[in-house]
């Protein structure tokens, strides 16, 4: 009997050992696709890469024999109107899904982790579209491309939301850092995604808005276009080459003229008048 209850004690003692811990515990909401990729986006933002990984494979896991249905009745991007682009929501949201899932994993540094998300949305689910908050769709398969080609450069960069605040934030950072590479990257990408927007804003302009705060804020993209011109001259300057500063400070004038640039101190300045100064610093020289 002695035995008996030796051998139970070490039994449930290894039980305990082999058990696994109480497991965090997620709340997935309506579990519709749309609030399962909402919830990824705050916690990749929340830096949460356990609480990403739930939300993401939660949303393979109930929508992506629908997202490859869809896909392979598609030869292009859904376009047209909007609501023919959400159509898709299935496709799209397991294509986002999946970027997050790359992008939590890049920034926790398991590249290769990593790179087999972003593949995985450009081989399985590249038509997949992703709505921008400011008014448009963004491509997962496009944004893994460029994923993955960072991760292969060694570049240390970070789009974060792919919003035109963020990326010229990181734009200043980098600037501030002396971190040449990285600032370039940051404020062409913000030309890039951003410019024609921009240009469009400068069009319909005559004078500088002036009304309100939230006015000027309205013209977002122009201002961080002309904003984030202005850091690329202010690099190219400061790193020594002066042609590439003095094409960046005249883009500034030339093509985003009406651009304004929040100074956190409490006040608006303008790109291009201090686009103008340093150039008129250098003719001196």
């Amino acid at each position: 009997m002695k035995k008996l209850g030796l051998m139970l004690a070490v039994m449930f003692a290894f039980i305990g050992l082999v058990q696994p811990s109480t497991a965090q515990a997620y709340n997935f909401g309506d579990f519709t696709s749309e609030t399962l990729v909402g919830k990824a986006w705050g916690a990749l933002e929340s830096g949460d890469i356990e609480a990403v990984l739930a939300y993401t494979n939660k949303t393979l896991e109930l929508y992506e024999a629908k997202a490859k249905e869809m896909q392979g009745e598609m030869s292009d991007y859904a376009s047209g109107s909007k609501e023919e682009v959400f159509s898709k929501w299935a496709l799209n949201d397991v294509g986002t899904a999946l970027f997050i899932q790359g992008e939590a994993y890049r920034r926790a540094k398991m590249n290769d982790e990593a790179k087999v998300a972003f593949q995985r949305v450009i081989d399985e689910f590249s038509f997949a579209q992703c709505w921008d908050t400011n008014g448009w769709f963004w491509k997962p398969a496009d944004a893994s491309k460029e994923k993955i080609e960072l991760i292969d450069s060694g570049a240390n960069v970070d789009f974060g939301d792919y919003t035109s605040a963020y990326i010229t934030s990181q734009a200043w950072r980098s600037l501030l850092d002396a971190d040449v590479e990285s600032t370039i990257i940051y404020t062409n990408k913000v030309v890039d995604l951003y410019g024609e927007e921009a240009k469009k804003m400068q069009e319909s302009l005559t004078e500088y808005p002036w009304q309100s705060k939230d006015d000027i804020f309205s013209y977002w993209a122009l201002n961080d276009v002309g904003t984030s011109l202005f850091i690329q001259g202010e690099m190219y300057r400061k790193d020594g080459q002066l042609e590439a500063a003095k094409e960046a400070y005249k883009r500034v004038i030339e093509e985003f003229f009406y651009a304004q640039c929040w100074d956190p101190k409490g006040w608006f300045w303008k790109p291009a008048e201090a686009a103008q100064e340093k150039l008129d610093e250098m003719a001196a020289m």
